[in-house]
């Protein structure tokens, strides 16, 4: 069964070390992600869509720029060597390399919202990804998700995917076997999962590490939807009121 590599991405390796060196816990974290990624992270103006993007990413088909529209009816994907980092509405999304997500939006009596997603779907690859407060669902080869406002960061292929629910309240159902589901409430990365392809009945979602990903990274995102994180950071730097759930 395979795993996913956490090294490729040497900006992810700089920033691992800075938190292990307690870099981030000496300087505002603002300003350190600042150094990492390009800018201090802010939230993103009415009509943009796009924080950052590197490398091949594809929107509907298209290269995508700083100026491309994500809405609710796209599908994003990225090559080898690329990533980016997006908004949707109120929710914002971190994909990594070789990733393709779909989204699908809310429907209403004959119409869509076009900024507002109610159903993803990740068909490969890696995603970080914060929700405003409201009911969502996530697809894998794997699993399907009940999102109830959270964050949640997952990585999958066709035998497996990692679930690790930052913080919230997710439902989680194996798609092999409906009788391999938990509800899974966290503060702060508290039972990150395995849900597998294959295996015994009702043993399809396994106990699972905290890997690949921080929470600088989810700083970042809840950031550019004008948001942040409900837990406390290192050196204590956030002042802004947090989410409540």
């Amino acid at each position: 069964m395979s795993r996913f590599n956490d090294s490729d991405d040497p900006r992810r390796r700089l920033l691992l070390q800075a938190l292990a060196s307690g870099l981030l816990a000496a300087s505002p974290a603002p300003q350190a992600l600042a150094g990492l990624f390009g800018d201090r992270p802010k939230q993103l103006p009415p009509g943009r869509s796009i924080y950052k993007l590197e490398g091949r990413v594809l929107v509907n088909g298209i290269q995508a720029t700083l100026e491309t529209q994500i809405g609710a009816t796209d599908v994003v994907e990225t090559g080898s060597d690329g990533s980016i980092v997006f908004v949707v509405g109120q929710d914002a999304m971190l994909m990594r390399n070789n990733s393709k997500l779909v989204l699908t939006p809310q429907m209403g009596k004959q119409t869509i919202t076009q900024n507002v997603v109610n159903n993803m779907r990740l068909l490969a690859g890696q995603l970080l990804t914060v929700f405003a407060k409201r009911r969502h669902s996530i697809e894998t080869p794997t699993v399907v998700i009940g999102v109830r406002g959270t964050g949640v960061y997952l990585e999958t292929n066709p035998q497996e995917t990692y679930l690790c629910t930052c913080y919230g309240v997710v439902d989680i159902a194996a798609t092999t076997d409906k009788t391999s589901r938990e509800t899974i409430e966290s503060k702060h990365h508290d039972k990150p999962r395995y849900i597998v392809a294959s295996g015994s009945k009702g043993k399809h979602i396994r106990s699972a590490p905290f890997k690949n990903h921080t929470d600088q990274e989810l700083m970042l995102i809840e950031e550019i939807v004008g948001r942040t994180p409900p837990f406390v950071f290192p050196g204590n730097e956030y002042s802004a009121p947090r989410r409540e759930y």
